[in-house]
């Protein structure tokens, strides 16, 4: 089993898996706010910006901030280098699971 493909450990947790599967979900260069990434996995700001933190780190996301009408917002989008690592991912996954199956 040695030639079985890694599972990227920083896509691999839980939670970053979750942000990366949501944002992977946009259409590329697309955006979402942070408040909205935060309701939609229903996590906590802290624990969501621990796991972003981790993401932009890598170079998988891209944390941009501005304002619109004078209020400041806080954009989250998955980098090219995101999506690359995600499909990657998920093709490693694909595989592990066509090795234990099939029987």
């Amino acid at each position: 089993m040695s030639d079985l493909p890694q599972l990227d450990p920083v896509i691999h947790a839980q939670a970053r898996l979750r942000v990366t599967v949501a944002l992977a979900g946009l259409h590329t260069d697309d955006q979402i706010t942070f408040p909205r990434l935060q309701q939609l996995l229903d996590m906590t700001a802290g624990n969501l910006s621990t796991h972003l933190r981790k993401l932009e780190d890598a170079e998988y996301v891209e944390i941009t901030k501005a304002y619109e009408h004078r209020t400041p917002v806080t954009l989250v989008r998955l980098t090219a280098a995101g999506r690359a690592a995600f499909e990657s991912y998920t093709k490693a996954l694909h595989q592990l699971l066509d090795a234990t199956g099939g029987d």
